[in-house]
């Protein structure tokens, strides 16, 4: 945790063999093959710490521990994004839709994000722990 990606480049100029050199084989497959780590496992699922989750591609802040809550889904879950700092794609794959969430500087996929009435912002990102870091608040 809190050790920011060193990229060689632009991240926007990275061929998959630069990423393929920087990210772990789990990162790889999730942020840039939009993979899913099974529930339960990430080490971000059951983590309540103050500080900023970030993009482990790129290092871009993403999310706000403030907006982390327990969704007792498996995997990380926030209400909010930073504004800015993701993109939104409909994705139709596996027969259904879902809406995608990829981090806006580097383009990795992060997984989804839903639209859900229980929570105070409607919204209901469902994230790998393995596309993410973190960084604690200093106090």
């Amino acid at each position: 945790m809190g050790d920011m990606p060193k990229l060689p480049k632009d991240p926007k100029f990275m061929t998959e063999e630069d990423w393929k050199k920087v990210l772990t084989p789990e990162q790889y497959h999730t942020l840039r093959r939009s993979g899913t780590e099974y529930p339960f496992s990430g080490k971000f699922f059951n983590f309540f710490d103050d500080g900023m989750y970030h993009c482990a591609a790129c290092g871009q802040a993403l999310f706000s521990s403030d907006t982390k809550f327990d969704s007792n889904c498996g995997w990380p879950a926030f209400d909010s994004s930073l504004k800015g700092n993701v993109t939104l794609h409909d994705d139709n794959s596996y027969g259904m839709h879902r809406v995608e969430v990829r981090c806006s500087k580097c383009g990795s996929h992060l997984v989804h994000v839903f639209d859900v009435d229980d929570v105070k912002t409607g919204k209901w990102f469902c994230i790998n722990s393995a596309a993410l870091d973190f960084k604690p608040q200093v106090k």
